[in-house]
């Protein structure tokens, strides 16, 4: 795979992945702040993940506001293919779809998948992911959902509710049309082929339009759910996509469980996350404070950063990373309190925490002196309880 090249299906996701470029090829909308502004009309607050372009793009969601806005309500719908421990990548969306359950009133379903896992990964077993599908629902469950507004799915276990939905899905969709999305090959095995039918049953399982937060990569499902949703007289489903959250090891790619050691699951302790984040962190950094002090920061490893106070990095000033994109801060786009959330060239969103409103001002001042180029940054050093940068 070519170096500025990436993949994303729901079942790999590889490359540092170029957001604006994966809009086109999917065909989704990109969140314009007026769709920012609009969700706010109705919830009075921005949600952190907005805010920070972690959800990023959508389908139909200006539509689903406006029908909710006359009067009309949505449901949410979100799951999780069980084929492990729920690590924080999964998170995201359930997060996401927390708040959205609190500001909009709504009922929230939650499918666990564990019939995929088990078609789709040769050593898993029903039993397996029967298994995974109990803990990741603990996981979900202790995000404080709405008892009396939240149902979870497990397709095996709740197959009578799901197949007479999944039945009139799958007699519209064809070998030919799944191949050419998935790319489905001759040797696939037929659960595989089937279980779109099986992720869209949850969408019509109340009569009225529903919202999908989720990972990206899963778009593709949903693509078909609504191709085939107006032929069974269904409305289609909005969607409102998260961008792949990244292994500690670097942006290539996404947190994954085939990669322990730089994935964070809600099952590690605190003293596991430091170890990992410590070890495996992608930064640039030396192995310890009086290396870097001697040697700097590497730059083959990744860009110049400064570390905010909520454990997020962004890179500083304008410059090229090693795959000779630029990807410093190109922009301010707003500051919330002590929270300034930048905009990166390669169009990412990102927060920065700093201490006070003093630190605002002074922070930002600097910024954009750098971005205006009236100053360069000529040293970033990383001390022990701060990081000083100097400029020119």
């Amino acid at each position: 795979m070519p170096a500025d090249d990436f993949v994303v299906t729901p079942w790999n996701v590889e490359g540092d992945i170029d957001y604006d470029k994966l809009i086109k090829r999917f065909g989704t909308q990109k969140i314009t702040p007026e769709l920012l502004s609009k969700i706010e009309k109705f919830t009075n607050e921005s949600h952190f993940m907005l805010r920070r372009g972690i959800f990023f793009s959508h389908r139909d969601l200006n539509r689903l506001l406006d029908d909710y806005e006359k009067g009309k309500k949505f449901f949410l719908y979100t799951g999780r293919g069980p084929s492990g421990h729920t690590h924080i990548g999964h998170l995201v969306p359930w997060v996401f779809a927390k708040w959205l359950q609190d500001k909009f009133g709504t009922k929230m379903y939650f499918q666990l998948t564990d019939d995929e896992k088990f078609w789709t990964k040769q050593d898993m077993t029903l039993e397996k992911t029967s298994q995974f599908a109990l803990e990741n629902a603990l996981d979900f469950i202790a995000l404080g959902f709405k008892p009396e507004n939240t149902k979870i799915i497990i397709d095996t276990k709740n197959i009578k509710t799901l197949y007479p939905i999944a039945a009139e899905f799958a007699k519209r969709i064809n070998f030919s049309n799944t191949k050419a999305v998935f790319g489905f090959q001759n040797d696939t095995n037929i659960g595989m082929i089937f279980y779109t039918s099986l992720q869209s049953a949850p969408c019509f399982i109340e009569d009225m339009p529903v919202l999908i937060p989720f990972g990206v990569d899963q778009d593709p499902h949903f693509r078909i759910t609504r191709d085939i949703a107006p032929k069974i007289n269904k409305p289609k489903p909005a969607l409102i996509h998260n961008i792949m959250i990244p292994a500690l090891g670097g942006p290539k790619g996404k947190m994954s469980a085939s990669n322990e050691n730089e994935t964070i699951y809600t099952t590690d302790s605190a003293e596991t996350v430091k170890k990992k984040i410590n070890k495996y962190a992608f930064s640039g950094g030396q192995p310890d404070i009086e290396e870097h002090r001697k040697k700097g920061g590497n730059p083959d490893m990744g860009d110049v950063m400064v570390a905010a106070r909520d454990g997020k990095k962004v890179p500083l000033g304008t410059g090229i990373n090693k795959d000779g994109k630029d990807t410093f801060i190109s922009e301010i786009l707003n500051v919330v309190g002590n929270e300034i959330i930048v905009s990166l060239k390669d169009k990412s969103a990102h927060s920065i925490i700093v201490k006070d409103n003093q630190e605002v001002e002074t922070f930002v001042d600097f910024i954009q002196s750098v971005i205006e180029k009236e100053h360069k940054i000529l040293d970033v050093k990383i001390l022990e309880n701060s990081i000083e940068i100097h400029k020119g």
